[in-house]
C-alpha cells in the first residue's frame, strides 16, 4: 500500500471554491470575535489584544493574496519564536496554504533541501536569516515570493509593507475541504532526510479539540501559557490550543531558553500551562529562580518528546505539586496517542503506574503489533512487547510525495509508530524503546531505556544516554554516556564530578541482568541535545567516535 501526496495547484486569489469543513484558521476569528479587549499575545515590550492579533492576520492574509499566494501552495517559514512568526502561522491557514514551519538552527543547505521537498511557493523568514532564502531559490525554481520580517533586499518583500497595504482587512478564511493540508510536519530525520507529514485542517481541528478534552479541560481566556520551546513543532499546537479558547500567550524574548526569565514571566502573567520536553522540565525545576517566584498559577506542564525519568519526575512534583501531564505522540499524530494526566502522577512509586505513558486519547485506539508485521502472527496479546500502532482521527494523511515511506508506515488503517511497547490489563501503554533503539548483544535483545533508567537512580547521575555500537565479537555493544551531578566530595572517584565508570558499573549489580550491562561508560559535561531539547543517539554514537572514545573495528571492551 502506499500513496502519493502532492502539493496540491494553487488557487487564483479571486476564485471561488466550496470546501466541506472549518478553515483551521477560525479558532483565531472566533476567538476574537468573542475576547477582542483581552490581552492575546506579549513578545517582548510588544502586547496585543486579541482584535488587534486578528487585524494584523487579516491584513498579512490579504496582502499575501494579492501577491499570489493561495490555496494548496507551500509556505516555508524560518524564524525565531517572535510576535511576527504567530501571525504569519494564522495568515497562512486563513489562505488555505500549506505551512512549512522550520527549525531556526537549520543550515542552509538543510532549508534547501526542505523547500525542494514541498515545492515552496512562497518564503517568510526572519532577519538573520538571508543565506538560508538564497539556498532556498537554487533548490526550488517555484518559490517566487519572499517576505522579509526586517530588511528586505532586492526582489523582496517587507513584512510590515505586505500588511500595512491591506490594514483594515476583513476577517476572512479560504474555503477548505477536510483532507486540504494545512500543515507540513517535518520529521527528525534521524534516521535519514526529513519527510514532510501532511497535516490537514479536520485533522487539525480534530487535535485540538482533543488536546482540550484530555490534556488541559477547563481551559479559558482566563489562562495564560508561555512558549519555552521553538513554535515550529509541538510548541506551535500548544499556542494553537491556547488561542482556541482565548488563553494569553507569552513568548520568550531571546532565542536561547533563559530559565530565570522564564520563571519571572511566569509569575508576571500566571502562567498556568506550558509545554515543554523532560529535559527543560528538569532545567526549569533544579533553578534557583523557581523559589524566588511566584508558580502558583501552574495547572498544567504537559511534557512529550520522550519518557521523564522516574527521579526528574519526582523531583518535578515535589516541586510544583500536582500538575504534570505527559502525552505520548509524534509529528505524524500530532501528539493524539496517550495521556497520563495530573491524578496519574504521583511522588510514591505504588501510588501511579510507574513508566506508563498513559491511557489513549479520546478516540484513538492502540495495539500492539509483531514487530515485524509478519503474516499471520498479527496483533499481540496483554501484557506482550511489540510495535505500538495507532488509528482514529488524528493520524495524519500521509507523507508528502513519499510512497515508499507511506507503505512501510501506514498499513491497513494503522500507522506503526516505530515504538516498541506493550498494553496491560487496563489499557495503559508502557514504551520500552524505539525499534531502531533496540541493539542485538549476543544474541539478545537489549532496551537502552531500562538501563537508563536505573543508571539514574544513582544519586551522582544527572543524565543518562544508552546505546549500541558495532562490536566485532558480539556484533553490538552497549556504551553509556553519563552526566554527573556536582559532587560534594570532589575527592570521590571520577574526580570533581564525583563518579566513575567503576562504580557505575558496580551500581548495577543485582539491578539488572549482566548481558544488559553497557561494556563501557563514558563521563561527559553535557549531551547532545537537538533544537526541540530531545537528545538524538545518532549524535552521540557519532560524537563517541569522533572524540577518540571508541574506534571502528574495535572491540568496544
Amino acid at each position: 500500500m502506499g500513496i502519493l501526496l502532492k502539493a496540491k495547484a494553487p488557487t487564483s486569489p479571486g476564485e471561488s471554491t466550496m470546501g466541506d469543513t472549518m478553515n483551521f484558521g477560525r479558532f483565531l476569528s472566533d476567538t476574537a470575535r468573542l475576547h477582542p479587549e483581552r490581552e492575546a499575545l506579549v513578545w517582548r515590550e510588544h502586547s496585543y489584544t486579541w482584535r488587534e492579533l486578528e487585524a494584523r492576520v487579516n491584513a498579512l492574509a490579504q496582502g499575501l493574496k494579492v501577491l499570489g499566494v493561495g490555496r494548496g501552495d507551500a509556505v516555508l517559514l524560518h524564524s525565531r519564536n517572535n510576535a511576527r512568526m504567530v501571525e504569519a502561522i494564522w495568515a497562512v491557514f486563513k489562505l488555505g496554504a500549506v505551512l512549512a514551519p522550520t527549525n531556526f538552527r537549520l543550515t542552509p543547505p538543510e532549508i534547501a533541501y526542505l523547500a525542494g521537498l514541498v515545492k515552496a511557493r512562497a518564503f517568510i523568514y526572519d532577519a538573520p536569516f538571508a543565506p538560508h532564502v538564497d539556498a532556498a531559490r537554487k533548490a526550488a525554481p517555484m518559490l517566487e515570493h519572499v517576505v522579509a520580517m526586517e530588511n528586505a533586499r532586492k526582489g523582496e518583500h517587507d513584512y510590515e509593507a505586505v500588511l500595512s497595504s491591506h490594514a483594515g482587512a476583513g476577517p476572512w478564511e479560504a474555503s477548505v475541504n477536510r483532507d486540504d493540508p494545512l500543515w507540513y510536519f517535518f520529521t527528525s530525520g534521524t534516521t535519514g532526510r526529513s519527510k514532510a507529514a501532511v497535516l490537514s485542517h479536520g485533522q487539525m481541528a480534530y487535535v485540538v479539540t482533543n488536546y482540550l478534552a484530555d490534556l488541559m479541560p477547563g481551559l479559558s481566556h482566563e489562562d495564560a501559557s508561555i512558549v519555552v520551546a521553538p513554535l515550529s513543532h509541538g510548541a506551535g499546537l500548544h499556542m494553537m490550543v491556547n488561542t482556541a479558547r482565548g488563553a494569553k500567550t507569552v513568548l520568550m524574548p531571546g532565542e536561547a531558553l533563559d530559565v530565570e526569565e522564564a520563571w519571572r514571566l511566569m509569575e508576571a502573567h500566571r502562567v498556568s500551562n506550558l509545554f515543554t520536553v523532560p529535559t527543560i522540565v528538569k532545567m526549569l525545576v533544579e533553578h534557583p529562580a523557581r523559589e524566588k517566584c511566584d508558580h502558583g498559577a501552574l495547572r498544567w506542564v504537559i511534557y512529550a518528546g520522550a519518557p521523564m525519568y522516574r527521579e526528574d519526575q519526582k523531583t518535578a512534583l515535589a516541586t510544583l505539586g500536582p500538575v504534570l501531564v505527559q502525552y505520548y505522540g509524534m509529528g505524524e499524530v500530532t501528539g493524539n496517542i496517550t495521556v497520563l494526566p495530573p491524578w496519574m502522577h504521583s511522588g510514591e512509586d505504588d501510588a501511579m503506574p510507574l513508566g506508563s505513558c498513559g491511557y489513549p486519547r479520546t478516540g484513538m485506539e492502540i495495539a500492539i503489533h509483531d514487530p515485524d508485521f509478519s503474516e499471520g502472527k498479527g496483533f499481540l496479546p496483554t501484557g506482550e512487547q511489540g510495535e505500538v500502532c495507532v488509528r482514529g482521527l488524528g493520524v495524519f494523511t500521509g507523507y508528502l510525495d513519499n510512497p515508499e515511506a507511506n507503505a512501510a508506515s501506514l498499513r491497513d488503517g494503522w500507522f506503526r509508530t516505530g515504538d516498541l511497547g506493550y498494553l496491560d490489563e487496563q489499557g495503559l501503554l508502557y514504551l520500552t524503546g524505539r525499534a531502531s533503539d533496540m541493539y542485538i548483544s549476543g544474541g539478545a535483545n537489549v532496551y537502552p531505556r531500562e538501563i537508563e533508567e536505573v543508571l539514574l537512580e544513582h544519586e551522582a547521575v544527572s543524565e543518562a544516554a544508552v546505546l549500541g555500537v558495532p562490536d566485532p565479537k558480539w556484533g553490538e555493544a552497549g556504551v553509556a554516556v553519563v552526566v554527573p551531578r556536582q559532587a560534594s566530595n570532589p575527592g570521590s572517584e571520577g574526580g570533581a564530578n564525583g563518579v566513575g565508570e567503576a562504580e557505575l558499573l558496580g551500581y548495577l549489580e543485582g539491578r539488572l541482568a549482566k548481558y544488559k550491562w553497557p561494556r563501557r561508560i563514558f563521563m561527559w559535561e553535557a549531551l547532545p541535545k537537538s533544537g526541540y531539547g530531545k537528545v538524538p543517539k545518532h549524535l552521540i554514537r557519532q560524537t563517541l567516535f569522533d572524540r577518540g572514545d571508541l574506534a571502528e573495528g574495535e572491540p568496544v571492551g
